[in-house]
């Protein structure tokens, strides 16, 4: 274990020198002092370096302090960042957190609160601090935001909403499957209901008139992000993963309801025959290729799906809206990318400037327009001429975000993961419903309980 650590600790060294290109030693020779911050190469890094190159020439040199990025490899980042926190190093002193892994690193972290010198709420959206909050303690500046959009196509919808063999055929659809007189709605006013019957009409198989073959595309591959989609079937009806006293509510109505409209679309073939094996990218590619009318994806997507370059065929005809109601309105997963601080850190008080820098509009801002989505509400609002879905991003997470109790714990991954593994046998059709429901509730026990 002291050799991997020592390689891990040594790696992190040399990727620091690449990145820093001899600034180390510029800061050195002006007497500030020096802030470590491990982080991944890609998007996220290339814009952070934007927030830590303005921090550097100007807060952080009234602060006296410098900040240098140190990058190391995504493949296995987190359980070598684990490994290495609960060594004690003090290589680093900032690292990256995520909201479900947070609770495995908390007790590594600092936390955040005393270096704050303003109110955080006043900048970033409360639902997203939460995300990165534990046990009453803030330990991640929230730097990216991931939810959930109803993607559509603007052009069908459009039509089914005007064309009167459209509207009639629809309710037909409706009433022989659902048993229910529907007339069709604008995406942002679905319920479940509403979602499931404009699936079945969107799918050739039941609707010859279709344009395209399958109404929707589910990601249901063995994957904990996907049941990061799924669970809103559940919460917006009142479900969650426990109650507040503790209690495991997994195995109850709500969670079976959602598990039964997923299971009706795979048995109405209105989702592609692949989607078993099908996460992001394939879902984007079943959109892009016009095979589907609507799905639920990652806000991420959208910039790759209006996008003329990428997505030829629909760039033009893309629709969002929020997942649909069930009785507690409309909810979306938020998960979010932050910035904590190690708790072995040996310049606590100078990565606490940065970090207080951190949690400013103008930090943000720099991130934002440099490419990051940062989930500062007028940060979202002010880049809309170079993000147009980031005002909808802004209103989704003030209004329908939620973070499942439970979601921060360090039990979060264990627990998605057998989500993914027993919803994804029920909709393989390996398992029953009922059965996979009892199975997740006692695992969940056995993991939380222990």
């Amino acid at each position: 274990m002291k050799k991997s650590m020592g390689l891990f600790v040594a790696l992190l060294l040399v990727a620091g020198l690449l990145w820093a290109g001899g600034q180390s030693e510029a800061g050195a020779e002006a007497g500030r002092e020096k802030v470590t911050f491990l982080f991944w190469p890609g998007p996220e890094s290339e814009a952070m370096q934007k927030v830590l190159d303005a921090y550097n020439a100007d807060q952080g040199i009234k602060d006296n302090v410098e900040v240098e990025m140190l990058l190391f490899s995504r493949q296995g980042f987190y359980d070598k960042l684990l490994a290495d926190m609960a060594a004690g190093s003090t290589e680093f002193d900032l690292n990256l957190v995520t909201t479900y892994s947070l609770g495995r690193y908390a007790p590594y972290l600092e936390p955040l609160d005393s270096y704050i010198t303003s109110d955080p709420g006043k900048t970033f959206i409360p639902a997203t601090l939460n995300s990165l909050a534990l046990d009453g303690k803030q330990y991640g500046v929230p730097t990216d935001v991931s939810l959930h959009f109803n993607i559509y196509r603007k052009d069908l919808i459009d039509k089914l909403l005007t064309d009167a063999s459209w509207k009639s055929s629809y309710t037909a659809i409706a009433q022989k499957y659902l048993g229910k007189k529907l007339s069709p709605k604008d995406p942002a006013q679905w319920d479940w209901d509403d979602y499931l019957a404009t699936t079945l009409f969107f799918t050739k198989s039941i609707n010859p008139e279709s344009p395209t073959t399958f109404g929707t595309v589910l990601q249901l591959k063995n994957l904990i992000f996907n049941i990061m989609i799924w669970q809103s079937t559940m919460v917006s009806n009142g479900g969650n993963w426990m109650d507040e006293a503790g209690n495991i509510t997994i195995n109850t109505p709500e969670a079976k309801r959602g598990l039964e409209m997923y299971q009706m679309i795979i048995d109405n073939k209105a989702t592609p025959p692949g989607s078993l094996n099908y996460e992001f990218p394939e879902s984007n590619e079943a959109f892009k290729a016009g095979q589907v009318a609507s799905m639920f994806q990652w806000n991420a997507a959208y910039s790759t799906l209006t996008n003329p370059d990428d997505s030829p065929s629909v760039y033009d005809k893309i629709g969002i809206a929020p997942l649909p109601a069930g009785s507690l309105g409309h909810r979306t997963h938020v998960h979010s990318l932050g910035i904590g601080m190690n708790a072995a850190s040996l310049h606590k008080e100078a990565a606490g400037k940065f970090v207080d820098y951190l949690f400013s509009d103008k930090a943000m801002e720099i991130y934002g327009r440099a490419g990051g989505s940062p989930p500062a509400s007028m940060v979202l609002a002010s880049l809309a001429d170079i993000r147009p879905e980031f005002p909808t991003v802004a209103e989704y997470l003030e209004r329908y975000a939620y973070v499942v109790n439970g979601g921060t714990a360090d039990y979060a991954v264990p627990v998605y993961e057998v989500m993914a593994e027993e919803f994804s046998s029920v909709w393989s059709g390996d398992q029953s419903i009922d059965t996979a429901l009892a199975h997740t509730e006692q695992r969940m026990k056995e993991l939380i309980h222990k």
